[in-house]
């Protein structure tokens, strides 16, 4: 964290296929040691699945349920007076977005379907049905800011 500047905020580049930004970073979240092209055929191949058993477009079901997954607030650890307290904040836009794609990612891989295309497909489809773990995650969060509001004074 630099003293004297900030840091300027790089954009996240569009995806090959559909030209979008949202694509392009779902990828790179989803990607692991590297392997770019492995992780455009898991979401490509989600995605495919997502088309064929709804008969919709399946970009839409993407950002549907990237959008409903979004947190509005979260909790932070402070520390104040040798206790810790858990304050909650508004999340950042930019934050927003990346948490909602590795909540879906991360509940995907712990669906008990065979296959991260179907598991990722399934748990798109239930984000943008508002159901699924992802969306547990985003009520829990939303159920622990509202239990510490109290603490909310601390914020700084």
């Amino acid at each position: 964290m630099p003293r004297r500047r900030v840091v300027a905020k790089r954009k996240s580049l569009p995806d090959s296929k559909f030209s979008d930004p949202l694509m392009g970073k779902f990828i790179n979240i989803l990607m692991t040691r590297g392997k770019k092209s492995i992780a455009e055929g898991l979401l490509y191949g989600a995605m495919d699945i997502i088309s064929e058993k709804t008969s919709e477009n399946a970009l839409q079901k993407v950002k549907s349920a990237v959008e409903n997954v979004k947190p509005l607030l979260e909790v932070k650890s402070r520390r104040v007076g040798g206790s810790t307290y858990q304050i909650p904040v508004e999340v950042r836009a930019d934050r927003r977005q990346s948490l909602s794609i590795k909540w879906l990612i991360e509940s995907a891989k712990k669906r008990p379907e065979l296959g991260l295309r179907k598991k990722l497909a399934g748990e798109i489809m239930d984000a943008a049905n508002k159901t699924g773990a992802a969306m547990k995650k985003r009520e829990e969060t939303h159920k622990m800011a509202e239990a510490n509001k109290a603490f909310a004074h601390y914020r700084w």
